[in-house]
């Protein structure tokens, strides 16, 4: 092949049409942002409690965490190492719609893990109630559990593979007494409806995950993963004294020795606990009940293997209802 005689003027020659590349820009919205971590929503993450140890312990699992308890105050901590805090008070369905629109927002309509873990504590005697404190703890650990699922499921559809972890408790069905026995039927009735939504949601690819438990250090309760929580340490079992028409008052003090130490006595640190069920349930298959703290696994053997009755010898003696016995005993010979 002849190349023309003025091939070499060609080196010269401007090109027609000048291309210019300028340094590619990316611009990040906060939808694709959220897509790089799974996502994950934890109710009643308030210091010191079972839901700010889950909140720290998923974010260091490079979860983006949306921690929620009614005061932002009281998650300042969790805010410092980057979690994001929202204030919602879950049995108020304003604030919960528009939580959800604002995390729909953030992840691009989608949610990986919901941690139903909000609740509240009434430790009183059953002949002791004042329903008007009865019906909201029922309120925030039962009926707001099943609000936060109505709510979110779609967001939790849209990640293909999500899971709901319920906090329960061996309370829900163990005769644990001053607990109170308001406090143990929602327990048994969260456990009964983590069972269900466990079947009804299978088809959408939503494990739920019961997580059992007693109770956690510093004196909270920590109670479809249905976590069973044993004793672990928190801040819901706070001090309170016996009404002074109560059936149980000659037995005051044996009910502060008793009740109060009781709960909090060899009980699980809320870290080790939060590091046990965030484990379980970032398995493929995590298991549907998981026993978690201290003391859960003598109560399956009981629940499991003895009569119904051990349960009653055993309260009888943890909380001194036979040294109470032998009190009325006394006095109705002095009488």
């Amino acid at each position: 092949m002849r190349l023309p005689s003025d091939w070499h003027a060609l080196l010269y020659m401007q090109p027609a049409l000048t291309l210019q590349v300028s340094e590619p820009k990316v611009i990040l919205l906060p939808s694709l942002m959220a897509k790089s971590r799974k996502t994950i929503l934890i109710t009643g993450c308030s210091r010191g409690g079972i839901g700010d140890a889950l909140a720290r312990r998923f974010h260091e699992a490079g979860f983006d965490v949306f921690a929620t308890a009614r005061s932002l105050n009281s998650m300042e901590h969790l805010a410092s190492v980057g979690i994001r805090t929202m204030a919602l008070d879950v049995t108020d369905i304003q604030a919960l719609r528009k939580v959800k629109a604002n995390i729909s927002e953030i992840t691009g309509g989608k949610l990986d893990i919901l941690v139903n873990n909000a609740g509240l504590a009434y430790p009183v005697a059953a002949t002791d109630f004042d329903m008007s404190e009865v019906r909201p703890l029922f309120e925030v650990s039962l009926f707001a559990v099943m609000t936060m699922v109505q709510e979110f499921v779609n967001l939790l559809i849209a990640s293909g593979d999500a899971c709901i972890v319920q906090t329960g408790s061996v309370s829900g069905f163990t005769p644990v007494p001053f607990s109170s026995a308001a406090y143990n039927a929602s327990k048994a009735a969260l456990h009964a409806y983590g069972n269900t939504i466990r079947v009804e949601l299978a088809p959408f690819h939503i494990k739920v995950v019961n997580v059992l438990s007693r109770r956690c250090i510093r004196l909270a309760y920590a109670d479809a993963v249905q976590i069973i929580t044993g004793a672990v340490k928190s801040n819901i079992a706070k001090p309170r004294s016996l009404p002074s028409n109560s059936l149980y008052r000659p037995m005051e003090k044996l009910y502060q020795e008793r009740h109060l130490n009781t709960s909090q006595q060899n009980a699980t640190d809320t870290d080790v606990y939060a590091h046990e069920v965030v484990s379980e349930v970032l398995k493929p298959n995590p298991r549907a009940w998981f026993w978690a703290g201290a003391r859960t696994m003598s109560a399956w053997v009981v629940d499991t293997f003895l009569p119904r009755r051990t349960f009653d010898l055993i309260m009888n003696k943890m909380y001194g209802f036979d040294t109470f016995v032998a009190m009325l005993q006394e006095n109705s010979k002095n009488v």
